[in-house]
This record gives C-alpha cells, sequence and structure tokens, in this order.
C-alpha cells in the first residue's frame, strides 16, 4: 500500500523528527580531555544501521543527531534517471517488496516504506524511500557533515556506466566540498574523475598485490577495505589516500586501527560508539 510522506529537505533538523524523537535515538555526547594516541573519525555505515532501517531516515538522523560528521549511503539510480537511498536492486530485503528500483520512476520508490520489517517490525513505519538530492538538501543544515555515496554495481550494469555516472555528477556537482563518490567498480571512478573535481574513494574487493596496483594507478582519496580483510601482521598501504575501514562496531578494536594509521571507521552502530569517550572527542556538535 502507498502513502505520501511531505518532507521539507530545507528546513533545519532531521525530517523524521516533526511527529516527536526517534525512537531508541542516541543523545549528544560530551567531549573528553584529548590524549596523545589518535582518534579516527567515525563514519555512519548507512547511517545506523544496527538501531535503525538502513539507509532510512531515521538512520540518517539519528547518526547526525548522534554527532557523526561522516554519513556513508548506497545510491540506485531509478527508471526516471533519478537516485533513491536502496543497497540491493530491489526492495524485497528493506521493504518485503519484490519489485526492481529500475522498474520505478523515483516517485513510486518513495511510496515504498524501507522500515526492513524482518528486523524491526511496524516500528519505523512509513519510512519513505529518502531521494538522494533530498539527503543532500538537508545535509547542507549541517556544514560540517561530509557525505560518502556509494553507487551500486546494479545500476551501473544495468543502465551503464556513463549514464549513471553524468547523472550521479548532475546531482553532485553543487556540492563537491561535501561529498565523496565511492563505488567497487573503478572504471566508474575513471570516468567521474574526467567531469568534475569531486574526490573519490575505491572499495577494495580484496587487499592483495593486484589490488594494490589498481589503487597506485588510480590514486583514489580514499581507499576503503573490509577490516577483515587484512591480515594482522600487515599495514594498510602507505600512499597519497585516507584508509577507511568497515564495518567495525567495537570501540577497542577502532582505536586499534587508527594506531595503525587508519583516518576513518565506518560503523553500523554508530550512535554507540559515539557514547565512547575516546571516540566521542572527534564528535560534531552540529551547533549545540
Amino acid at each position: 500500500m502507498g502513502y505520501v510522506l511531505a518532507i521539507d529537505p530545507a528546513a533545519p533538523g532531521c525530517p523524521m523528527a516533526a511527529a516527536g524523537a526517534l525512537p531508541g535515538c542516541c543523545g549528544n555526547t560530551r567531549r573528553t580531555p584529548m590524549t596523545t594516541d589518535p582518534v579516527p573519525l567515525l563514519v555512519g555505515h548507512r547511517g545506523d544501521m544496527a538501531q535503525y532501517p538502513e539507509n532510512s531516515w531515521p538512520a540518517l538522523c539519528a547518526a547526525v543527531e548522534a554527532g557523526a560528521c561522516w554519513l556513508e549511503f548506497d545510491v540506485q539510480m531509478c527508471a526516471d534517471g533519478r537516485f533513491v537511498l536502496l543497497h540491493d536492486a530491489d526492495f524485497r530485503r528493506t521493504a518485503n517488496d519484490p519489485r526492481s528500483v529500475f522498474e520505478l520512476d523515483a516517485e513510486a520508490c518513495q511510496r515504498i516504506s524501507v522500515h526492513e520489517p524482518a528486523r524491526f517490525g511496524e516500528r519505523f513505519f512509513p519510512a519513505p524511500t529518502p531521494w538522494l538530492d533530498e539527503v543532500l538538501a538537508w545535509l547542507s543544515s549541517y556544514p560540517e557533515v561530509r557525505a560518502m555515496v556509494e553507487i551500486k554495481r546494479e545500476s551501473l550494469q544495468h543502465f551503464g556506466r556513463d549514464v549513471v555516472v553524468e547523472a550521479l555528477l548532475g546531482v553532485m556537482s553543487s556540492r563537491c566540498e561535501r561529498c565523496v563518490l565511492i563505488s567497487f567498480d573503478a572504471e566508474a571512478l575513471r570516468l567521474a574523475r574526467k567531469r568534475v573535481g569531486l574526490a573519490l574513494g575505491w572499495v577494495l574487493f580484496e587487499f592483495d598485490a593486484e589490488q594494490r596496483r589498481r589503487a597506485e594507478r588510480l590514486q583514489p582519496h580514499f581507499l576503503i577495505c573490509n577490516h577483515e580483510k587484512i591480515p594482522h601482521n600487515e599495514a594498510p598501504w602507505p600512499g597519497n589516500w585516507q584508509w577507511m575501514l568497515y564495518d567495525i562496531r567495537d570501540p577497542a578494536q577502532a582505536l586499534a586501527w587508527a594506531r595503525r594509521g587508519v583516518g576513518l571507521i565506518e560503523s553500523g552502530d554508530i550512535c554507540r560508539l559515539l557514547k565512547h569517550p575516546r571516540l566521542a572527542v572527534r564528535a560534531c556538535r552540529h551547533g549545540y
């Protein structure tokens, strides 16, 4: 069943907060004295996907309200060339709806509630599928927050790299200083580099010699990897890039990676990690 939820992306604050506080939303963290050990910046993996439906307005808002300085989210291209926040190529897992994003326009996608009923029941219903342009407009109310926008390979394969990259850059180009385009697809990143001065992040399939050679040729601004793929006896490769590792949900592990030179830690449980006194040092206050 469809529904309409009006969202004013230009209004300050969380679009989903008009009806009251988010269920279970984390409070603001307190700053603690600085230490000599490095402390990483935390990145909300699909927002806070541990306590909220992934890539949803509640997940994004909770992460920002908790003090996130970075958000990461996935985007897919709709049939009409617009982009929505969605990890999979269909809505089966997040909305119990088998329809493909490639068969629907953005209006139809937004009428689908991505409240993850299998995980949360009806707790977050309705959770309309976010449009990328609305999310970026909302983030303009938080000038210290940056976004990592991951274009999914399914869209690149379905519509073609040139079509998708051109359309996506049209949405992101006015916010180049606030956004990083990330992907597993190195060729899509090369296309983006030719068109606009946008920071790029390459997500590694593996942590091996071949991927290192490709990284050295691509020279992205960020290298992104699943932390479990890096052997305990190896260090992240040095280079003219910053490292981001995912999905890390243990504060001690996040701090340990920071000591090994990793500057950004992506976590699906960012609200909880930002309550840790050491990690809270680098929280963004968003004007509070």
